[in-house]
């Protein structure tokens, strides 16, 4: 058989394609720089995003950070924000930096089924397309919207939610193209559920799901899982009081970076994510804090909390970059002892 020849000379960088962002497509912060990491840049405009996990696990806090950083990095953005459980405190977003003058709600009686999901992401994708700018929207949650079928069921009347799992891939089929050319970013939020299995998958496959399918594993570019770690204490007059949880985050299809990477996040109650107490958590773990900081965490601690906000939040930033750097450094480094199929 001849031998086809091919170049041997590798761009490094291509290499190295899936260690940083990628330069061809726009990501809204998340609000965490571990987090941005773990995702490949953050969530990326022209894709769909999935947000999966057990209960108070920030879910929704993640989404409020999301159209928080997507109204300061476009100004003339489009943010839609589709609630369906009836649970949802505008007040308490609003205070968690939730920019609700620049948000587009809805009567939640316009928004109960896939049906209703998709004539509405349709009518938001054409509006955002018409205006030419960038878009967000975002589904909280995809558990509580039903179908039509299920709404003519009577109560007593067995179900398997099949219907909605094959609207669902309908839905996702027909604007998966539409959402990337209105450069929208569309996210879904699901809530766990225990899986039912027998056998070896009982034992050790997955045991949590979510509904509406396997549509969403196909055409999600990111399938984040959240799952809750331990409480945050401090102490205060004496007393240690939980102030936050630290999350697990664990990217389990990534289209855009490399997958199943995952790194831990602090929530503290009324204030939102904790980056940079997140990002000193990840130089422990990962024993770089040497490379970034000279001094004892203790120590350190005690300078950032003397700092007047202003010098907190540069600080802050310096110390999420150098995480941000320091990350893709790490994934260089797995990437090299790939070999390249293609090099001599």
């Amino acid at each position: 058989m001849a031998r086809i020849e091919l170049d041997d000379t590798i761009d490094e960088s291509e290499s190295y394609y899936f260690s940083r962002p990628n330069g061809k497509l726009e990501f809204i912060d998340s609000g965490c720089a571990v987090l941005n990491s773990t995702l490949g840049g953050g969530w990326p405009l022209t894709r769909i995003a999935n947000i999966v996990g057990d209960e108070s696990t920030g879910k929704t806090l993640l989404a409020i950070e999301a159209c928080a950083n997507f109204a300061r990095q476009f100004s003339q953005g489009e943010i839609f924000y589709r609630e369906a459980e009836s649970a949802f405190d505008e007040a308490y977003a609003g205070a968690l930096g939730m920019p609700l003058d620049r948000v587009k709600f809805i009567e939640p009686d316009k928004f109960v089924t896939i049906e209703d999901f998709y004539e509405d992401l349709c009518d938001a994708v054409e509006y955002t397309a018409k205006r030419n700018s960038a878009g967000l929207y975002i589904v909280d949650s995809l558990d509580a919207l039903s179908d039509k079928a299920e709404l003519k069921t009577g109560f007593d009347e067995g179900t398997y939610g099949t219907a909605k799992a094959k609207q669902m891939a309908r839905l996702l089929r027909l604007v998966k193209q539409e959402v990337a050319k209105a450069r929208m970013c569309l996210i879904i939020i699901s809530q766990t559920r225990d899986k039912i299995s027998e056998g070896f998958a009982a034992r050790f496959g997955k045991k949590k799901t979510r509904s509406g399918g396997t549509a969403l594993n196909f055409y999600a570019s990111q399938c984040l899982w959240l799952s809750p770690m331990d409480h945050v204490r401090e102490t205060i007059e004496g007393v240690k009081e939980d102030v936050g949880i630290r999350i697990k985050a664990k990217c389990e299809k990534n289209k855009i970076a490399l997958p199943y990477r995952q790194c831990e996040f602090v929530i503290r109650f009324g204030q939102g994510i904790d980056s940079l107490t997140s990002s000193l958590d990840w130089l422990e773990n990962y024993n770089k804090w040497g490379e970034v900081i000279d001094v004892t965490r203790k120590t350190y601690i005690g300078r950032v909390n003397a700092m007047s906000d202003k010098d907190y939040w540069e600080e802050a930033r310096r110390i999420d970059k150098a995480v941000t750097e320091l990350w893709a450094q790490r994934e260089e480094k797995v990437l090299a002892k790939t070999r390249h199929k293609y090099q001599e």
